[in-house]
């Protein structure tokens, strides 16, 4: 041993897995490449990965400002680490913090496909699109390992029943058989998240997240194989990437979106301090305006939870970026639209004796 380097106060020298651990977060060759490429020491804000079990997974959204009745999330927290998620403050419900908690303490649903299955057999279940996932990504880092989201649409194809992705994480094409299958019969639709065409802001905006490169790339493959894309500019904040609305709508529609959609920055809860310390240490000199001029969207207020309101703002600035975003989807998404999906062929009893009548 060498004393010059020795751990003191420690008996061992070496850090050595649980073997009852499914999962080591600093192992992945992803994440090393990740800490390589950002500067990140592997042993710093280890992630924990932690089981949990729900009884149920689908959520009714009630929400009239959004187009779908369904969501599920095979997991809770996000390692993407996005500063203005709105679902930060869900994880207070399963006790833990919205800052760095949510980032690094990942909880994952391991019966999610089994509980999905047990919905779609149902006999009185009437098919309806189900949203995966309406709170936290669905192909974070840790689906390359665990695959629920995976077999999650495996159990959507096996059913016949229409599913919508939202992600901003190329892991998704990984899944690109499964989703032509779906595809094939109009059951599947996806929305990449795309917020600015600068790396240099997506590093400090979304630091776990894919590039601009690989998202565009997801966009084109994806589209390409047949597979309808909405990008999803959202949020649209203020002074970081308002500016960025009409030239990211055409290199979106140029690599094959079929549409794009918007929201504008809303911080409530707790990811309003959240979200202030972070601005006051990444960019501290604009830091004041981006604040005052997303308050000047919600009333004078960084939290909006006003129907009909908290999704599009009021006020000048607000109305600018509708406009912006009008105008870009008449200039670039003219002739173009998201197909609906079929609702028709879904068959519950699928699986089972009562199959063979």
């Amino acid at each position: 041993m060498n004393h010059n380097k020795i751990i003191k106060g420690r008996g061992a020298q070496v850090e050595v897995p649980n073997r009852f651990f499914e999962l080591h977060h600093e192992k992945r060759p992803d994440f090393l490449e990740f800490c390589n490429r950002e500067g990140e020491s592997p042993g710093n804000h280890k992630t924990v990965y932690s089981p949990v079990f729900p009884k149920t997974i689908i959520n009714k959204v009630d929400s009239p400002d959004l187009g779908f009745m369904y969501s599920m999330n095979p997991y809770q927290g996000c390692e993407h680490g996005c500063i203005y998620c709105y679902a930060r403050n869900s994880h207070e419900y399963w006790g833990y913090g919205p800052g760095l908690d949510f980032e690094r303490r990942i909880l994952f649903k391991k019966e999610a496909p089994i509980l999905l299955e047990r919905v779609l057999k149902k006999k009185n279940w009437k098919a309806n699109p189900i949203v995966l996932s309406g709170n936290t990504d669905c192909y974070q880092p840790v689906e390359r390992e665990l695959e629920l989201t995976k077999q999650c649409l495996e159990v959507f194809l096996k059913y016949k029943h229409p599913v919508s992705i939202i992600t901003k994480n190329v892991l998704i094409l990984r899944d690109l058989e499964i989703l032509k299958a779906l595809n094939r019969d109009q059951l599947l639709s996806v929305s990449v998240s795309i917020t600015t065409l600068s790396e240099k802001t997506r590093r400090i905006l979304e630091p776990r997240t894919a590039s601009l490169k690989k998202r565009l790339e997801t966009v084109k493959v994806l589209s390409t194989s047949g597979i309808p894309v909405n990008v999803m500019m959202a949020p649209i904040i203020p002074s970081i990437n308002s500016h960025e609305i009409l030239p990211l709508a055409k290199l979106v529609s140029e690599h094959g979106a079929q549409s794009i959609t918007h929201s504008i920055v809303r911080l409530n809860g707790a990811i309003g301090s959240v979200f202030e310390d972070w601005i006051k240490t990444a960019i501290p000199d604009r830091a004041d305006k981006v604040l005052n001029q997303i308050k000047s969207c919600h009333g004078g207020t960084l939290n909006e939870s006003r129907f009909g309101k908290r999704m599009r703002g009021e006020g000048k600035i607000a109305e600018h970026i509708n406009v912006l975003i009008k105008l870009a989807k008449n200039k670039y998404f003219k002739d173009k639209d998201m197909p609906a999906l079929n609702c028709n062929l879904h068959e519950p009893c699928k699986s089972g004796q009562l199959k063979l009548f």
